[in-house]
């Protein structure tokens, strides 16, 4: 094999391991943070990962918060602004998630693919309560981490 084509194999096995890396990263692991999202947001919930919702629910979701899910929310102008603006940054591009209109997560067909195997009754339990609780069983949701390796149901 001459020194062209060893080259042009080494291209092609990092471009591949690097895809291989980012697309579990991306199945799991959400990296986007912003200390005014992150402040607001987590405030009342856990801050939930961008990527989890395309830009144009994020919009609503944001356009909306005087009626969030039921709760004012409001904050100021300059704020939800900035928020939302790294929230559209940050939002879901891959098709699993980008051709959903839901305002919440949990009704994605996405979520409801990777969570049909929970029982109904887990979602009610008292330490669960509901199925926007990901911080419940997703052991480190707070950091963006929904790896399969670190749930833990509560019993």
């Amino acid at each position: 094999m001459n020194a062209a084509n060893r080259i042009g194999l080494l291209v092609v096995f990092i471009a591949g391991a690097s895809w291989t890396a980012t697309a579990l990263a991306d199945g799991h692991r959400y990296r986007a943070s912003d200390p005014t999202w992150k402040a607001e947001c987590g405030s009342c919930h856990l801050a939930y990962p961008p990527a989890l919702l395309p830009a144009a629910s994020w919009r609503a979701v944001m356009s909306g918060l005087d009626k969030h899910f039921g709760t004012d929310a409001s904050i100021e102008p300059a704020t939800r602004d900035k928020i939302t603006a790294f929230l559209e940054q940050n939002a879901a591009t891959r098709r699993k998630y980008v051709s959903t209109s839901e305002l919440r997560i949990t009704e994605t067909a996405w979520f409801r693919h990777k969570h049909d195997e929970v029982p109904s009754a887990v979602w009610k339990s008292a330490k669960v309560k509901s199925a926007a609780n990901c911080a419940a069983c997703h052991t480190n949701a707070d950091a963006g981490d929904y790896s399969e390796h670190n749930v833990r149901i509560p019993k």
